[in-house]
């Protein structure tokens, strides 16, 4: 058995079979239906063409690198192959390179304690905590959330002109709001990083699994994303990009596989010369079925064709976004306007009902598994809801009075591996619990809406 035949031919269409879509869940009212995950922007479901690939490399595994055995001969074959994939997927530069993590949080991270001295930050308050928060060592500029495309080109053309033109600076940005879903104008921000001197990194977790994503087209410095948001959810991630600032930082952990030798000095200390390498941040025993997951939603995918999937989620957007503006009392939230692209991310708040209750029943009552809450980005919500955001209130009382301000959303997320009768199903069931309310009672239990089972 070789690496490239653990994967096998298999025909693909727009729809991608996912693991969990025959899946049956009780429902309080009595009965069972088929479980609609519209949750993707947190985790979206395992390829079946993931699953079947992993099960299939699972009886050969093995350790990688320096490993004697032909087991460990084909895992390394088999991680270093990933590596190459997935720098095909993302269009990577010759000199590129592409760090296996554990998450976007963790790409970030790891850049973050790359950065070179006296290195300036600037983020926009509109980016998930995984884009705002790891750069405590740095100096960090936060921008306003823009309003419009054009907004955010000039906000961060203004910031990059007050900065010490000499020193190293970098400006982070989503790709895809996890909010929102809204598109961000990422080649015009990266012309403007590179136009005053600055780098740029793109957190592609919302854009990678919607969007073909081409580190050389955009001319991005570096791309994380997160193998849970691509159909592979085996606890990898990617950083992809420049090697200079990462070759020349120190390990992102020190350990076996980031040294490439160790000796002891005559003082009693430890010699150590570190790998220039991917490796160099790859201390420890490598995460090889998440590097393999990675890599083979990144071939199923691109068989398939984001042209095809583009245009499908499309046309699911619209269901929803048409559907939900047929309801009365609910609000749909954006920064760039109700017309502006986005990926297959919509968060919503609905007059009269507590985030969490109306979450909690779409799941009791109908089956229909979203979010609620703040979604990991507290002040690009508070800017879309125009106050501070806080906890939910006790279960069945309003988020917010009649003319008060919401302090929670709901977000419904999908994607290639949605069926219709999900959409459809969920527009429905927003449109009965608005008309009709909910059919069960429910009550707060660790600071969440659950059903009241007496």
């Amino acid at each position: 058995m070789s690496a490239s035949s653990v994967a096998t031919d298999r025909s693909v269409c727009t729809l991608l079979p996912v693991l969990g879509r025959d899946v049956t869940v009780p429902l309080v009212t009595g009965g069972e239906v088929t479980y609609a995950a519209l949750d993707y922007a947190a985790s979206a479901p395992a390829l079946q063409r993931v699953w079947d690939d992993v099960a299939a490399y699972a009886p050969y595994y093995g350790s990688v690198h320096r490993g004697a055995g032909y087991l460990s001969q084909l895992s390394t074959d088999l991680f270093e192959n990933s590596r190459r994939t997935v720098a095909e997927f993302l269009g990577c530069r010759e000199d590129d390179q592409v760090v296996f993590t554990r998450s976007t949080t963790d790409s970030l991270n790891l850049l973050a304690r790359a950065l070179p001295a006296g290195c300036q930050v600037f983020v926009y308050e509109t980016e998930h905590h995984a884009s705002l928060l790891p750069w405590r060592d740095a100096r960090v500029t936060y921008l306003d959330a823009p309003r419009t495309p054009r907004e955010a080109v000039d906000t961060l053309e203004r910031a990059l002109a007050d900065r010490d033109p000499h020193g190293p600076a970098l400006v982070c940005v989503t790709g895809a709001s996890n909010v929102t879903g809204e598109l961000w104008p990422v080649r015009e921000l990266a012309a403007a990083a590179h136009a005053h001197g600055a780098r740029i990194v793109l957190d592609a977790a919302q854009l990678a699994p919607h969007h073909p994503v081409d580190i050389a087209g955009l001319d991005v410095d570096w791309v994380a994303f997160s193998g849970h948001k691509l159909y592979a959810p085996f606890g990898a991630g990617v950083l992809a990009g420049r090697a200079d600032w990462l070759r020349e930082a120190e390990p992102y952990l020190a350990g076996g596989g980031a040294s490439r030798t160790v000796a002891r000095r005559a003082d009693g200390g430890v010699d150590v010369a570190w790998h220039t390498t991917a490796a160099r941040h790859e201390a420890g025993s490598p995460n090889v079925i998440g590097a393999y997951a990675v890599a083979s939603a990144c071939r199923a995918l691109t068989e398939a064709g984001f042209d095809a999937l583009v245009a499908r989620e499309r046309e699911l957007i619209e269901r929803v976004t048409d559907g939900l503006a047929q309801v009365p009392g609910v609000r749909v939230l954006s920064l760039f306007g109700d017309d502006a692209p986005r990926v297959g991310v919509i968060s919503f708040v609905v007059d009269g009902w507590n985030s969490s209750h109306f979450a909690a029943a779409l799941s009791a009552e109908y089956g229909i598994g979203v979010r609620d809450g703040l979604f990991c980005a507290h002040p690009l919500v508070r800017t879309l809801l125009g106050g501070a955001p806080q906890e939910p209130g006790e279960c069945g009382a309003p988020d917010a009075g009649p003319g008060e301000r919401s302090l929670n959303a709901i977000r419904v997320s999908f994607g290639a591996g949605t069926p219709d009768e999900h959409i459809d199903r969920f527009v429905r069931a927003v449109g009965e619990l608005v008309r009709d309310g909910a059919r069960w009672s429910y009550r707060t239990e660790d600071g969440r809406c659950v059903p009241d089972r007496g």
